[in-house]
């Protein structure tokens, strides 16, 4: 395998996640430059939240963002605010694509969508392509520079207009835990684990302040980052900005260390895994938050709190889906496992709350 192999490939457009692409064609045309020929469309794997499609005119090649068809625009789906936030933070943050067009117009394609400039490079999924050449110390590298870019993310304050209007920043994880609690009891489906114990916790044992407020991203995982393929330790884009907004930074690193899944982890966890977080070279969660800290110095000493929200959040968002699949609303087989799934980080929730000393 080399780096080539491993660019991220688009696939043929699923039938459910279709468009207009004449209407599309049409609104792009008007609105960017040098579009020429009728456009090839493919649709990236992924995609259980909002959908990404590549968008090919002959060599030039775009990238379009939309919600799950059936879906309104609303905060968890809402693609202009996304545009929008990756617009104000372009200037403070070069990782962010450009975006090209956006569109609110629902004779188009019935939903908000934007597009943007692709990034081509490496995206890493569940397993390290062999192709990249790393060995252990490179994977450790490969590490740090992934939270060195996160790092760099939250050293962006809120004093810059642009920036202070991405959100409301202070009461922060208040909002969040009353918030996602919300969520998570609209997505009860039958037979769920309504894990009222675990909403308890979080509202008793939420910090009284932020750590600090800043920029955070609120998803950030290897699959969204561009890597260089001819020099892999380089990330040469963030993606995926649906959730960022002005908040805690542990609260941003609870939640990206949900989905870090590690060598060591139960066999259970090891089937959640979509990043090759457990390859020989990874730190572990635990070395995260301790390189974290040493690079920041953050108070990290009740990561307990920070941790569980970032699974209670994870348990939501697959609960959410799986609700969607329940109703009828999307088709995608892969979805028919989530309640289980969403059950099994309840547990996970609860054994961080059993082993903690807050």
């Amino acid at each position: 395998m080399t780096a080539e192999i491993a660019i991220d490939q688009a696939r043929p457009v699923r039938e459910e996640d279709a468009f207009d692409l004449a209407r599309v064609d049409a609104f792009l045309k008007d609105r960017i430059e040098g579009l020429s020929g009728d456009p090839e469309l493919r649709q990236f794997p992924g995609g259980a939240s909002n959908l990404t499609y590549l968008l090919r005119y002959g060599d030039r090649e775009l990238v379009l963002r939309r919600p799950p068809a059936g879906v309104k625009a609303k905060s968890a789906h809402d693609m202009l605010r996304e545009a929008r936030v990756m617009a104000a933070l372009k200037p403070h943050y070069p990782l962010v694509p450009t975006i090209l067009a956006s569109c609110d117009d629902p004779d188009v394609i019935g939903q908000d969508f934007y597009v943007m400039e692709r990034l081509r490079g490496v995206i890493l999924r569940r397993d390290l392509p062999e192709g990249l050449g790393l060995d252990a110390n490179g994977v450790r590298r490969l590490c740090t520079g992934f939270v060195d870019r996160l790092i760099e993310l939250h050293d962006i304050g809120a004093h810059a207009p642009d920036i202070a209007a991405l959100g409301k920043g202070e009461g922060y994880v208040a909002r969040q835990v009353a918030g996602w609690s919300e969520r998570w009891r609209q997505s009860l489906t039958e037979g769920t684990d309504a894990c009222e114990d675990v909403l308890t916790w979080l509202s008793e044992k939420q910090p009284a302040r932020e750590t600090a407020i800043c920029v955070i991203h609120n998803d950030y995982r290897f699959d969204n980052v561009v890597l260089d393929p001819d020099h892999p330790l380089s990330i040469v884009g963030v993606l995926d900005w649906e959730m960022a907004t002005l908040g805690d930074p542990l609260m941003d690193l609870g939640g990206s260390l949900a989905y870090w899944v590690q060598a060591d982890d139960d066999d259970t966890f090891q089937m959640f895994r979509r990043q090759p977080t457990n390859a020989p070279g990874m730190l572990g969660r635990r070395e995260i938050v301790d390189y974290y800290a040493t690079r920041t110095g953050r108070d990290v000493g009740v990561f307990d709190f920070y941790e569980v929200f970032g699974l209670f959040r994870l348990m939501v968002i697959i609960q959410q889906i799986y609700r969607r699949f329940v109703l009828g609303q999307t088709t995608n087989p892969q979805f028919a496992g989530f309640g289980q799934a969403a059950r099994y980080m309840g547990h996970r929730c609860r054994n961080v709350i059993a082993g903690s000393d807050l």
